[in-house]
């Protein structure tokens, strides 16, 4: 822990005392606290019984006692939030709630994995524990993530987040803390709940259906309720907003007078702009052939020239991506004695999620082409003649190996006899766009037994098991490898090499006659690919715990005696991916612009835990100590992959009065490396960068030193400054588990402090007031991640580190060629911290028959959001910035809303507010001025419903009430997963104003 870690905890503990001692001589309300964290619905009951009390689910700690108050930090997000939001997923709530960054879903596109996640602190979605009342959900891959789309909200009581390290309570995972989604007890009758949103355009429309049934049965002692549930959310291009229709360069800023020229007319092709606009990729149409001292690029009548076109991919992806979801969600239980209660949960969901891409084609990829090839026009081989020869002639130093000349007929010469092994960039338009569907079934079904004991005690046993099952299936992509034979040819009708060699079935491919429509449909069946690949995972939990109290152990100064939890827990995961012959193909698969290829992943691991937690009352019912108490727990974990470890945990929670509660909690928690992490192969994929530092796309001069920087990392001198750049901000990366330091478990160390203010009287005219502060501090220590492909730069060509310049593989001096890349191994990197503080505070007035209004904030307070790769690199710092390292990260977010109620109408307003951000001080050279802030945002969103009578209720929302302009920051100011369309559609309202009604009818 560094110095000012422990500078900033011995603050917010003097703060936080400072504030309960000057409370407590003020705060003189004796009411009973009402906990948030407990849940006591009782269920009908029979004739001449008692009726049941339900189970009571404290989130946070494993003692499920009434009145037990755990000393984390808890959010909830209650069924009355759940009902005015109208979200017909969890993505949503997440989305708005100022603790979260974005994960997956429904505006990621390009780097979707078709699932939705969660994202706690921007610590990361692997660093988020789903728990579904207590339990572990299945995970959908590898990568240990858990798809929270799964979870019908109609059947959702409450949702609790910790904030935290948790792995004292839950286990591994709860780095940044754990979401726990709790479950409607008890439900008898049917709910049926449809919704309705488009946007103001007219598109986007999300259709959703929910049905809830339940039923008590033999006098309440048993219940069974089903949920189940479809939705249809209908896709939004980029094309289909003006924003999202061209691409805009980071670095240039607003294409001025709107649309980019287009390019000249014998140039000019389908969805292509002017190379001088600077709009759109170098991968353009017709064919570039990226030489040796430049670019030349087809012409539509066969010549060549320089390079005069890019293409315009932006319309083609999507802004919201198509899902179809089916959900399916039971709960049962059964009261077979007083003292044992059998239950059970099964889920299922299938989910099919589609992203869309610019159509395919060859990336740079290297290719053999024969001088004689029959699609070449006679000028097109005389300039690639006489620019290689005349390159070869100035620079005595360059052989032909250097600059990819095959001399077939050994005559010493480059002539038309001669083939040449050149990048060649190309989209094959003619194939359609490309698209990945992601088809995902998942069930997990649980089972179990809990009850009373003598003495207060009582018992939970239970065991699940689920499966996920996963095929994406990528279309419309060009085959590199048929592609490879098929240039290769001296023929038109058949693909014959220079040597005679002729290979069947194989169609020649004709990417240099003229533009769009020079690849027949026969040529595009056999240059197109369809690639699939399998991912399962399976999981199995079997867990047990008493907890009670011990009577013998009873503070002299408290009324109530320790109440003691023990259990033991055991995990076993395995998971699998299975590409197809397709994807595995060394180095970026066989499918054009997929970016990388893909190896099998098959791993497993197990772990077996014992767990033991204590409160331990010191003080109740004296002056300025009503309930003090003492949280302690602990966990002793032994996995099959990384051994041995420990977590733990220590809190006090102090009550000065009924109304004033501090709390101040240390935990350490462990996250073990999951199944990808461990176990993934060396592959290729893509990254984000602003540009290399060694080719023409440097916008600053290259020096001397780092002229020898690149030479010494595989430029030849003659190509520095020459070589063609990366390509929109994607950078070739070699990513896997370090073969050489495979990732051990990563820890952090987590300090909460903070009070709640609940007093049992009116404040003036306020009722039902509730204030909450609690400071944060989550640093993870040996953090496991990769580095970032802009740190490996940076490093090497900045600062000079020869270490990080052996990270670097380039072919034939370019980071742009299929092939080539950056080593981003997956292994223990130094720390990632998270600072801040949180403020929750809610109140009401009553106005009698006027109806009622109700107030609530939330706000966060961010003061730290960095992480550190390695010792002697610079922090990668997060606060306030976006970037290829950043979500937009704002300082301070808030939610705040407003409702007034009155018999059978309500109505409410929802304010968002997103702190001004400014990109990454290493972005800043590279970026266009106007685009280096994006100012704070604010969202209104209004909601109105009307109970129709005892059985219909309508609903209707306005998301974005004010129509927020969208900021613009291009299409390289991010990461490609977050950065699209110009902007951060995961992050900001994209659609302007949308509309949500909803119908419910309860029988």
């Amino acid at each position: 822990m560094n110095g000012n870690t422990i500078k900033s905890r011995l603050l917010a503990s003097s703060v936080f005392a400072g504030v309960a001692f000057m409370a407590s001589a003020s705060i003189l309300a004796t009411a009973q606290e009402a906990d948030p964290a407990v849940d006591t619905v009782a269920a009908p009951a029979a004739e001449d019984t008692t009726a049941r009390q339900a189970t009571v689910y404290v989130t946070g700690t494993r003692i499920q006692s009434p009145g037990v108050v755990s000393s984390s930090p808890i959010a909830t997000v209650g069924r009355a939030e759940l009902e005015v939001a109208q979200t017909v997923e969890v993505e949503r709530l997440f989305k708005d709630l100022p603790i979260t960054v974005p994960g997956d879903g429904q505006n990621t596109n390009n780097g979707t994995a078709g699932a939705t996640t969660v994202n706690l602190r921007a610590l990361g979605t692997q660093r988020s524990l789903i728990l579904v009342d207590g339990k572990r959900m299945t995970p959908f891959d590898v990568n240990g993530q858990v798809d929270v789309s799964a979870i019908p909200v109609n059947m959702l009581e409450r949702v609790d987040v910790v904030t935290g390290g948790a792995s004292a309570v839950y286990g591994s995972d709860a780095m940044a803390g754990a979401i726990n989604f709790i479950t409607r007890q008890d439900f008898a009758g049917v709910e049926v709940d449809s919704k309705y949103t488009v946007t103001e355009e007219g598109d986007g429309q999300i259709y959703d259906i929910a049905t809830l049934f339940g039923a008590n049965f033999d006098g309440g002692r048993g219940n069974v309720t089903v949920s189940m549930g479809h939705t249809d959310r209908k896709p939004v291009l980029l094309g289909d907003r003006e924003l999202g229709l061209f691409g805009i360069a980071t670095s240039e800023g607003p294409n001025e007078g709107g649309a980019p020229a287009s390019p000249e007319a014998n140039c000019d092709n389908p969805d292509t702009t002017a190379f001088s606009s600077g709009v759109g990729s170098t991968t353009t149409i017709p064919t570039t052939l990226d030489l040796t001292g430049g670019s030349l690029q087809i012409r539509n009548d066969g010549t060549v020239g320089p390079r005069c076109s890019r293409f315009n991919f932006n319309p083609f992806n999507y802004y919201q991506t198509p899902q179809q979801r089916y959900n399916a969600f039971t709960t049962a239980r059964y009261e077979i004695t007083p003292n044992i209660e059998a239950y059970a949960r099964a889920s299922f969901s299938s989910i099919n999620v589609t992203q869309q891409v610019a159509p395919s084609g060859v990336f740079g990829n290297v290719f053999e082409v024969p001088l004689q090839n029959p699609f070449l026009s006679d000028p097109a081989r005389t300039a690639i003649l006489g620019q290689i020869n005349t390159f070869l002639a100035g620079n005595p130093a360059v052989g032909f190996d250097d600059v990819g000349v095959n001399d077939l007929n050994d005559n010493g010469i480059f002539d038309d006899q001669d083939s040449i092994t050149v990048p060649i960039r190309r989209r094959t338009t003619e194939l359609g766009t490309r698209s990945t569907s992601y088809d995902s079934n998942t069930f997990q079904i649980l089972t179990g037994l809990r009850g009373d004991l003598d003495n207060g005690w009582n018992y939970d046993i239970s065991f699940a098991h689920g499966e996920s099952d996963r095929t994406n299936t990528s279309a419309g992509y060009s085959n590199v490898a048929n592609i490879a034979t098929a240039l290769n040819t001296i023929s038109a009708d058949t693909c014959t090499t220079p040597g005679g060699s002729t290979t069947d079935g194989c169609v020649p491919l004709d990417l240099f006659s003229t533009g769009f429509g020079s690849i027949t449909p026969a040529m595009a069946a056999y240059a197109g690919a369809t690639a699939l690949e399998k991912r399962n995972y399976t999981q199995n939990v079997a867990s047990a715990s008493i907890s009670g109290p011990v009577e013998m152990l009873t503070s002299p100064f408290a009324d109530s005696p320790l109440q003691f939890a023990l259990g033991t827990e055991y995990r076993e995961e395995s998971g699998s991916t299975t590409p197809d012959e397709c994807l595995k193909l060394a180095p970026t698969s066989c499918l054009g612009g997929a970016g990388g290829n893909l190896l099998p992943v098959s791993s497993s691991f197990d772990v077996i835990e014992l767990f033991a937690e204590t409160i331990v009352p010191l003080i109740s019912g004296k002056q300025f100590a009503q309930d003090v108490s003492l949280e302690l727990g602990g966990r002793i974990s032994d996995y099959s992959s990384v051994g041995q470890n420990e977590t733990w945990k220590a809190g006090v929670n102090w009550a000065l009065t009924d109304s004033f509660r501090v709390r101040v909690m240390q935990q350490k928690a462990v996250r073990a490396p999951n199944i990808g992490e461990l176990g993934s192969p060396i592959t290729t994929g893509l990254g984000d960068a602003s540009f290399d530092p060694c080719s023409d796309g440097n916008p600053n001069a290259i020096d001397a030193d780092l002229a020898a920087l690149c030479v010494a990392t595989g430029v030849n001198p003659a190509l520095v400054g020459i070589v063609g750049d990366i390509v929109s901000g994607q950078i070739n990366q070699f990513q896997g588990s370090d073969p050489n330091a495979l990732p051990d478990a990563e820890t952090a160390d987590t300090f909460t402090a903070g009070f709640v203010y609940q007093p049992g009287f009116n404040l003036g005219p306020l009722q039902g007031t509730t204030i909450s502060l609690d400071y944060y501090d989550i640093e993870i220590s040996d953090y496991i991640d990769a580095f970032k492909p802009q740190e490996v730069l940076d490093q090497c060509y900045i600062v000079g580190n020869l270490e990080e310049c052996a990270k670097i593989n380039r072919i034939g001096g370019s980071l742009a060629t299929a092939g080539s890349g950056v080593d981003t191994y997956t292994t223990n990197l130094d720390y990632i911290r998270t600072e801040g503080v949180d403020l929750v505070a809610s109140t009401g007035l009553d106005f009698d028959q006027y109806g009622a209004l109700d107030f609530s904030f939330y706000g966060s307070f961010l003061m730290t959001q960095e992480s550190l790769s390695k010792e002697g690199l610079d922090p990668i710092d997060c606060l306030g910035k976006f970037g290829n390292d950043c979500y937009p990260t704002p300082e301070f977010r808030f939610q705040q809303r407003t409702s007034w109620s009155m018999g059978p109408a309500s109505l409410s307003l929802n304010w968002r507010h997103l702190g001004e951000v400014e990109i990454q001080d290493s972005q800043k050279a590279n970026t266009f001025d106007g685009f280096e802030k994006i100012k704070a945002q604010d969202y209104f969103d209004l909601t109105g419903s009307y109970q129709i009578n005892d059985m219909v209720g309508l609903t209707v929302g306005v998301r974005n009430l004010f129509e927020e302009d969208l900021p613009v920051v291009g299409n390289e100011a991010g990461s490609t997963d977050a950065n699209s369309g110009n902007t951060f559609p995961s992050t900001y309202d994209v659609f302007g104003r949308t509309y949500t009604i909803g119908l419910k009818a309860t029988f």
